[in-house]
């Protein structure tokens, strides 16, 4: 009887000791996109839109598609913040550019209806070794020139 009780509290003690490793195995390491890098994304952005006289909403969020930053530059119309961020987070979402669903569009209209999608140009995006870290979504200008002041920023960060 008394050995039973200690095979029984081995055999639990293994068992728990063995959990630790059961819940490291489902862990998976990723690169995240934090606030320094994010900042450096929007003075690059910054950058191009001022050189080219574009007044633009910035805005970079992480692969979730919550918002790490954002900026509006002088006179950027209010309504460019909400298409920015939306535009941002669609980029995110999808892992794709917003280009995508502007083409797709207008041959699908039905692609519009997928809840809290933008598919209007100016989202993109970052990616580091294939994997997402976040996204970049700029409005303000024309859906081009926002294109072009977001991959400025992405290029910033070197990769």
């Amino acid at each position: 009887m008394f050995s039973q009780i200690k095979l029984r509290l081995l055999f639990v003690s293994t068992v728990f000791s063995l959990l630790p490793l059961y819940s490291q195995a489902e862990l998976i390491n990723k690169q995240v996109l934090g606030l320094s890098g994010a900042k450096k994304i929007a003075a690059a952005a910054e950058l191009e839109a001022v050189r080219n006289k574009w007044n633009v909403v910035i805005v970079v969020v992480d692969d979730g598609g919550h918002l790490v930053y954002m900026q509006r530059l002088d006179g950027a119309p209010t309504g460019s913040i909400g298409v920015a961020i939306g535009k941002a987070r669609t980029a995110a979402a999808f892992k794709r550019p917003t280009q995508v669903f502007d083409e797709l569009a207008k041959t699908r209209p039905s692609i519009t209806s997928i809840p809290g999608i933008v598919p209007l140009e100016g989202g993109v995006p970052v990616m580091v070794d294939g994997q997402l870290v976040g996204a970049v979504g700029v409005s303000g200008a024309s859906s081009q020139e926002d294109v072009q002041v977001a991959e400025a920023g992405i290029s910033a960060l070197g990769f």
